[in-house]
């Protein structure tokens, strides 16, 4: 198979996004060249970063193919390139058509029909899941219906021939796998947070939901002193949860906030009991792939795409329906011994999650750029 000279441009470099480009062009057998700028000022990523990189990347014909994320107006950049533009690519970590506003924060239409106008210019398109596909595709008709006249509603189908999922792969430890977790240790449980702390994560439903275990166990003269560690990145302002919960919580948080370094993230994964999502905004979950990898026990919400990635024999145990659910899945966790509250078959849905890693993620990856395109 010839091995391709890819064009790889990401615009936001940080977080997820440079995680899931650093594994890519670490494991890849093609001949991949990156270009990018920093995680900062997304929405003027979106609206200038096409202008940035068509005057810096010289020759973009001499690419066998662009590959880009979905913070690039990649219709800008065809425009300026034209024909000197290879074949196109774009994988959508995020979209703008269906992402939960903050309260009190009002749709800019600019970057969903920047989204649109990019994913029409594409040759084609990757999701990172089948619930983040489906939602962007089934949220396109009821977004372009809020156009006065002559909506554009032939681009649904347009984009949608061209659409596929590939799951994103996941850069686990290069070190042996030893679950040094407390619970198994004679400590307190650890009760592991490891998502950004914004708004679309709930953190206030995920503290509500410790406050109520802890009420109750109290109140059933059950003695269960659970720690929490609180890892994540944060790109705004503290949200008010955690400046709570920081006070609320302080003999029994472990850790609070960015592990700069990533052998210490692990080393929290390897000894943390149990891990809680709340998001109403997840379109995988690298955090919870990692956190079940290192043999965390999973309370996750029946929503956005948990219920794809966790199988079905597993569901019962790990997917909860509401926040009541929620809190009564936590206690029978934290009141039953470390073996006792083993998810069944721990070992196989730890081998199943195994799966996501680059090693083997990489084989779709590669196939789909040469035969994808060629």
């Amino acid at each position: 198979m010839k091995r391709l000279k890819i064009l790889f441009i990401e615009p936001f470099y940080g977080g997820s996004h440079r995680d899931f480009t650093d594994g890519l062009i670490k494991h890849s057998r093609h001949d991949i060249t990156l270009h990018s700028l920093p995680a900062r000022y997304w929405k003027w990523r979106m609206r200038g970063a096409a202008l940035h990189f068509s005057e810096l990347i010289e020759n973009p014909g001499d690419y066998d193919l662009l590959f880009t994320s979905d913070m690039m107006s990649l219709s800008d950049l065809k425009m300026i390139w034209g024909a000197d533009c290879p074949p196109a690519v774009v994988y959508f970590h995020e979209n703008q058509l269906s992402y939960p506003l903050p309260e009190g924060e009002k749709m800019d239409y600019q970057f969903g029909f920047t989204d649109i106008t990019t994913a029409l210019a594409a040759d084609r398109l990757l999701f990172n899941s089948k619930f983040h596909m489906n939602s962007f595709l089934d949220y396109m008709p009821v977004f372009i219906k809020k156009m006065p006249e002559f909506k554009p509603l032939w681009a649904v189908d347009k984009i949608r021939a061209k659409s596929s999922v590939l799951y994103p792969g996941c850069n686990f430890s290069p070190t042996p796998t030893a679950f040094n977790k407390d619970s198994a240790a004679g400590k307190p449980p650890l009760i592991l947070w490891n998502h950004r702390w914004e708004f679309d994560k709930c953190p206030e439903v995920f503290f509500a939901a410790l406050e109520k275990v802890d009420t109750e166990l109290r109140a059933k003269d059950i003695e269960i002193p659970f720690n929490i560690c609180l890892l994540g990145e944060n790109f705004q302002a503290m949200p008010k949860a955690f400046i709570d919960a920081k006070s609320r919580w302080k003999d029994r948080i472990l850790n609070y906030g960015y592990c700069d370094s990533k052998e210490d993230y692990y080393n929290w994964l390897k000894r943390a009991d149990i891990v809680i999502s709340t998001s109403i905004q997840e379109n995988f979950g690298i955090s919870i792939v990692e956190a079940i990898k290192y043999g965390s026990r999973p309370l996750l919400p029946n929503r956005l795409s948990y219920p794809e990635l966790i199988p079905e024999s597993f569901r019962q145990e790990v997917i909860y329906e509401n926040e009541a659910e929620l809190s009564e899945k936590l206690i029978t966790l934290l009141i039953s011994s470390p073996e006792k509250t083993k998810t069944k078959n721990q070992e196989d849905l730890i081998q199943i999650f195994s799966g996501f890693s680059w090693e083997t993620m990489i084989l779709q990856y590669d196939d789909f750029f040469y035969n994808g395109i060629f």
